[in-house]
This record gives structure tokens, C-alpha cells and sequence, in this order.
């Protein structure tokens, strides 16, 4: 008896195809305002009436797409990525570190390299280290043989030389990972909208089917009520 109730199907209101009660969604979880869109396509939709996944979710988008367009003149390449996603139940989430790896060359590699080892203890301490040999070199072991005597002229043309080519290898750095961030930004927006939708339609989803349930508990109430009456007064 179960595996005939299991294996009847329904007919979805929208395409008017068959479908068994798994692959349908009743009349009673829909949400009002979805529901009042597919009344538009379904002349025939109604209380006893199933909708199938595929229907219901192209409906959704395009209630979302309407409500968008209520606040704005038109939809954004973003917004429009949400609404397909939310239409084909697919992740709008990414690996970000992917995404910014695709196209990266050899010379952004290095660069990066360098701004990271410019701003380590090591290159602090390696930096420090050169200097103070240099100093000394210079000045106090070989007095009469210098090769940079003081002021250093040298010494100075080489760190001018050093901060002249590492200040835009450090620009160009910060400007990918500038990127970086713009695509982490623009994926958590993307995660925040499509969130949002789907929380207001879970809301949706809880509120009716709570007042569904209540209307089947005062039917109940009133039926036991019938009976306790009939039982009193037989």
C-alpha cells in the first residue's frame, strides 16, 4: 500500500507534466507571492495543485529578477549570476586563491616574492648586516685602501638604486593584491545577496506552512469538539 502511495504521481500545473510526489512541491509550501506568479503562467493553479522543481525554481528567479527591478532600472551582471544560481541550485561561492592564480605570470610571481621577502625580519636584519660591514669596511679595518670612503657615495647610490626598483615592484604587488581583494569583496556580496533571497524564501516557506498547520489543528479541534458532542448527547 505505502509503495503505491510512493509511486503515484501528480501532474505539475506549469508544463503539465507527470511527476512522482518527490520531484513535486504541493500548493500549500509555495509562498504567496510565487504563487501569485505561477497563477499568471497556471490558470489552474490551486489548493490541490503540485509544481515541479524545475518550474518552481525558474519561477522563483523571476519573482527575485521583479523584485530587483522594483528598486533599480536594471539588473546587474552579479544580481543576474544570483538569479541563475538560485534558478539551478548551484554555488555561488569560489576558490578565490584559483580564480586570482589563473592568469598570474612569472614576472607577478617574482614580484610578489620580493615584496614579501622586502617586507620580512630577514631582509630587515640582511639589510642591517650589509651596512654595518660596509661601514666598517670603509672606515675603520682598511683606512688606507678604501674603495667608498666617507660620505659613503657609493653606498648611497646603491640605496637609491634599491629603493628606485623596489618601491614599484611593491606598487605592482599591492595592485594585485588589491584585485585580490576586489574579488573577495565582489564574492562575498554575491554569498550575501544569494543568502538574503533564499532566507526571505525560507521565511516565506515557514510562515505559510505554520498557518497551514494551524488551520489543520483548528480543523482537528473542531472535529474532536463534533465528536465529544455526539458522544454527550447520543
Amino acid at each position: 500500500m505505502n509503495h503505491k502511495i510512493r509511486g503515484k504521481k501528480q501532474e505539475c500545473a506549469v508544463c503539465g507534466q507527470m511527476f512522482s510526489n518527490k520531484d513535486l512541491t504541493p500548493y500549500g509550501l509555495v509562498g504567496h507571492d510565487v504563487s501569485n506568479l505561477i497563477k499568471n503562467v497556471a490558470s489552474g493553479w490551486e489548493e490541490d495543485k503540485y509544481i515541479c522543481f524545475k518550474d518552481l525554481n525558474h519561477l522563483r528567479a523571476e519573482y527575485i529578477k521583479a523584485s530587483i527591478l522594483k528598486n533599480q532600472n536594471e539588473i546587474s551582471d552579479i544580481e543576474h549570476t544570483i538569479i541563475q544560481s538560485i534558478s539551478e541550485y548551484e554555488a555561488v561561492s569560489e576558490n578565490i586563491n584559483e580564480i586570482y592564480n589563473e592568469n598570474i605570470s612569472f614576472g607577478d610571481r617574482l614580484a610578489d616574492k620580493i615584496a614579501t621577502f622586502g617586507g620580512s625580519w630577514v631582509f630587515i636584519i640582511l639589510f642591517i648586516s650589509i651596512l654595518v660591514f660596509w661601514i666598517l669596511i670603509n672606515s675603520a679595518i682598511l683606512i688606507n685602501k678604501t674603495f667608498d670612503p666617507f660620505p659613503f657615495i657609493l653606498l648611497n647610490l646603491i640605496l637609491s638604486s634599491l629603493a628606485a626598483f623596489q618601491a614599484p615592484i611593491i606598487m605592482m604587488s599591492q595592485n594585485r593584491q588589491a584585485k585580490k581583494d576586489r574579488i573577495q569583496a565582489e564574492m562575498d556580496y554575491k554569498v550575501n545577496l544569494k543568502a538574503e533571497f533564499e532566507i526571505r524564501q525560507i521565511r516565506t516557506k515557514l510562515d505559510q506552512l505554520s498557518s497551514h498547520q494551524w488551520q489543520r489543528l483548528l480543523e482537528i479541534q473542531e472535529v474532536q469538539n463534533e465528536l465529544l458532542q455526539k458522544s454527550e448527547n447520543p
